[in-house]
């Protein structure tokens, strides 16, 4: 007789099939008290992990997701971006380094030029950098001595022949107040300020460029208190990796300064990540933290963390635009995935003290899925549908009989062609789609929509006498709830009053 297939005893629920019980509050539980602080890659016990995010948010591997630009802005508001990889290996490490450089305390200058060149090259250097701040060095290198500085307030083009010497038109160096190399931050930042400066050059004891210091940076850091920066002052970001072109990508984001990656794909109980994995860790020892996924149950989970995996993603077929469920019958409700997930990490850092991060990725449609997540175990969110909605996402803002919608399409989609993700090792290349093009409601900026959300995260947990998400988990009480209690829990049986016309809430 041979043998029959495994069958799960229950039933796979989704989040919107629990609801949080509250519990004691005390007088400290209110939201200003709250810490979403949370591991992104895995630690052993007693040590801290070597990158903590500030909120448990990161942004989807997609390419209607996550560019450099968004990046930016969910690094300053705590999270940390993956940038997609399904393009060039050169145009994914470029992203990197745009991030990278975006903002510092100390920003190694990538807009450099000689005193002999001309105002063409100006021009032309600041079209190709995006930077309007010039620096001048004797050779035009990045650490050449230091001549002058140039700011669109030397010049005019209107005004000039573009054959102008620069040394004819930049502020010199005996104008300009500069830093020692050995100015902190704190100090450099106050030289700006009392001296009404834009730009600080940082120089060494030759005269040759060492950095360049920002008041924007500073005024930036004023109004994002939970941004997430490395040592060295500038944003953490991510960035997809998949297991085909793994040898030449990898390398190329860690040269760029990726501080973290990822590999990207649909299912990731698999060898080919076993195989990823070990050539990471045979070429970079644990010094590149790498995330793997995605997976449904503990057994790839336990899969995973065996094979090094920094991080581990939970969710197969839970996306808004991902239609694998449908199109091959693959996959498993998302809260009964993450429960499952999560308790074979607990069992994992019991059994050999490593703590190996768990991050859910698909399955969320309001934002208090975002907390029901959480309280099931997440280490942090990987969310999609949500970042495309936002003016900093990659994609274009169109108008939709009336309403402003944005592109959002999957990366299994025809649009996307990322064969990398779904490609199974042979010669056949995505003959089926397994995500879908679409539109969703344009939100607005990430900054207002994300602090809204965090709002309702903290606002929640207070409710249930919880002031990080370690407490949320331990003290957090759920339960299952029927269709007819799902309906009781929204507007019903009411007249909504909107702009246009009154509609009945049955």
């Amino acid at each position: 007789m041979l043998p029959l297939a495994f069958y799960y005893d229950e039933p796979a629920h989704t989040f919107s099939e629990y609801l949080l019980v509250p519990g004691y509050s005390s007088s400290e539980c209110i939201p200003d008290n709250v810490n979403l602080v949370t591991p992104l890659v895995k630690f052993k016990k007693g040590e801290e992990p070597a990158i903590s995010l500030n909120i448990p948010m990161v942004s989807a591997i997609m390419q209607s997701v996550s560019n450099d630009k968004l990046a930016v802005a969910l690094s300053r508001e705590g999270g940390c971006s993956f940038i997609y990889g399904s393009q060039t290996v050169e145009d994914e490490a470029q992203m990197v380094r745009n991030v990278k450089s975006h903002r510092a305390g100390f920003v190694v200058s990538d807009s450099n030029i000689t005193p002999d060149s001309t105002l063409a090259d100006v021009l032309a250097l600041k079209e190709k950098t995006g930077h309007s701040t010039v620096a001048v060095t004797s050779d035009g290198t990045v650490n050449g001595k230091m001549e002058g500085i140039i700011t669109s307030r030397d010049y005019r083009v209107s005004r000039m022949d573009l054959s102008t010497k620069v040394r004819d038109f930049m502020t010199p160096i005996s104008k300009l107040i500069v830093g020692k190399k050995d100015t902190t931050l704190q100090q450099a930042n106050d030289i700006i300020w009392d001296n009404k400066l834009n730009t600080l050059p940082i120089i060494d004891d030759d005269g040759r460029l060492l950095y360049m210091v920002f008041r924007k940076d500073y005024v930036s850091h004023k109004e994002y208190p939970l941004e997430l920066l490395d040592d060295k002052k500038r944003h953490v970001v991510g960035a997809g990796i998949n297991t085909r072109d793994y040898a030449e990508r990898v390398p190329a984001l860690v040269e760029a300064g990726a501080d973290v990656l990822c590999i990207d794909s649909s299912e990731g109980f698999s060898e080919w990540q076993k195989i990823t994995l070990k050539w990471i860790r045979d070429h970079y020892g644990d010094k590149v933290k790498v995330g793997a996924g995605n997976v449904v149950d503990a057994e790839g989970f336990r899969f995973l963390a065996d094979c090094g995996a920094d991080f581990v993603k939970v969710g197969i077929g839970g996306g808004s635009i991902c239609i694998t469920r449908e199109t091959k019958g693959i996959g498993r409700g998302q809260a009964t995935a993450l429960i499952d997930v999560c308790k074979a990490r607990d069992e994992y850092f019991k059994e050999t003290g490593v703590y190996v991060p768990v991050c859910s990725d698909g399955g969320i449609v309001y934002d208090y899925h975002m907390t029901l997540a959480l309280a099931m175990g997440a280490d942090f969110l990987m969310l999609g549908r949500y970042f495309a909605r936002f003016d900093e996402s990659p994609t274009n803002k169109v108008n939709v009989n009336g309403s402003y919608m944005k592109e959002y399409w999957g990366e299994g989609s025809n649009r996307a062609r990322n064969w990398q993700r779904y490609d199974m090792g042979g010669s056949q290349k995505l003959s089926f789609e397994e995500g879908v093009d679409s539109y969703v409601p344009y939100a607005g900026s990430l900054k207002d929509n994300v602090n809204l959300t965090l709002a309702k995260i903290r606002s929640t947990m207070c409710n249930c006498g919880a002031l990080n998400l370690g407490e949320l988990r331990e003290k957090a009480k759920l339960t299952l709830v029927s269709a007819t209690s799902i309906v009781e829990g929204g507007a019903h049986d009411v007249l909504l009053k909107d702009n246009t016309a009154a509609t009945y809430a049955k």
